[in-house]
């Protein structure tokens, strides 16, 4: 899908093109240099606490023993969780994007307080491991530990345990998809409410928008180089729903989920075909296409009217579920073991007395 400056929201055109000759690479060398570049850039950045959110620090084990996670926990400013409300608030695990390949939970500040601000609720967020690291499943792994830790300590957390939620945007959306298939199929965890937000689900790039894509931002060369690092030996191959979410065959029995996307970016024909085969499985769907947008519009220019209208959207379907949607816990064993898994993690809490 060819696409030209005209075909583009004008509030949105500036920042597109000063940001497609900032990002575009020409080739998968350079796609992988400039994603090893920004990790290191981004180093720099990660624990930065955000102004205005109760911000705090932990480390949690990885199943296994194979190490531990860096999560961040962003509260609100007046104190959320058992203190402030008996019953507790919503958990939201929430996954960056990046294209598997870049990104920190630091860059989401925006995200964060706008959900915040919504209805209250307590966010955890994993610095995953990235695709230049180590690929598929190593970032779902991460993802789904955090869950568990989070289900486990929900009490201490000061979140509702039939609350917790899952929401990312792109490739974070694609792990959220995913993670949402993971979580029913293992039947340890159950999610209220999920968030996937453009998510990066169709490694065969089967629709039309993931052909031949050159709109701002994110085009289908850096998907597909994208894809190959996520997928490591699986890429061309058998790959697993776990990985995208886009090959599953079932999609019953998901959480209740608010999606979007805009008009001319890769993702737009495989978040429509999720967001239609959700509610053919009976799974209740909130879904919106927002015309003259590339990939992250919101984003990249939160200020503009169509980004505004599709953060107020989402904040909406939020809050609705917030409100109406609960998932009780399966309990027992699985609950048990989860906490005997997440031992007593290394804390570094800033702004964040527990």
């Amino acid at each position: 899908m060819k696409v030209k400056l005209g075909m583009i929201d004008k509030q949105l055109r500036f920042k597109g093109i000063l940001m497609k000759a900032l990002t575009q690479k020409s080739s998968e060398a350079k796609y992988i240099a400039s994603a090893k570049s920004a990790k290191k850039a981004l180093a720099a950045r990660a624990g930065k606490n955000i102004d205005g959110l109760r911000c705090g620090e932990e480390w949690i084990p990885r199943r296994g023993g194979n190490g531990e996670i860096r999560i961040r926990i962003y509260r609100s400013p007046g104190g959320s969780g058992a203190a402030a409300d008996p019953a507790g608030v919503p958990g939201i695990l929430w996954l960056h994007g990046g294209g598997y390949s870049l990104g920190i939970p630091e860059l989401n500040t925006d995200a964060y307080k706008n959900l915040i601000a919504a209805h209250d609720c307590v966010i955890v967020a994993p610095d995953y491991r990235l695709s230049i690291d180590a690929p598929y499943p190593a970032a779902l792994d991460d993802a789904y530990d955090t869950l568990l830790w989070m289900q486990a300590n929900a009490a201490r957390l000061g979140i509702r345990d039939d609350q917790l939620m899952a929401g990312g945007e792109s490739a974070g959306g694609g792990l959220c998809a995913a993670l949402s298939l993971y979580a029913r199929d293992r039947g340890e965890v159950n999610l209220a409410f999920q968030m996937p937000l453009y998510p990066m689900i169709d490694d065969r790039m089967q629709g039309e928008s993931a052909q031949d894509n050159n709109a701002p931002i994110w085009d289908s060369n850096s998907n597909r180089w994208a894809w190959k690092l996520y997928l490591g030996e699986l890429h061309g191959g058998d790959v697993p729903q776990y990985a995208a979410a886009d090959r599953a065959e079932d999609y019953r029995g998901l959480p209740p989920t608010v999606t979007f996307a805009g008009e001319l970016e890769p993702f737009r024909d495989e978040t429509v075909r999720y967001a239609e085969r959700l509610r053919e499985a009976g799974v209740p769907v909130e879904f919106e296409l927002y015309p003259g947008c590339y990939h992250a519009f919101d984003m990249m220019v939160p200020k503009a009217d169509v980004s505004r209208r599709a953060t107020a959207f989402f904040m909406r379907a939020y809050k609705h579920a917030a409100e109406h949607y609960f998932a009780a816990q399966p309990g027992g064993p699985a609950v048990d073991a989860a906490a005997a898994d997440a031992g007593s993690p290394r804390s570094l809490l800033q702004n964040d007395p527990q």
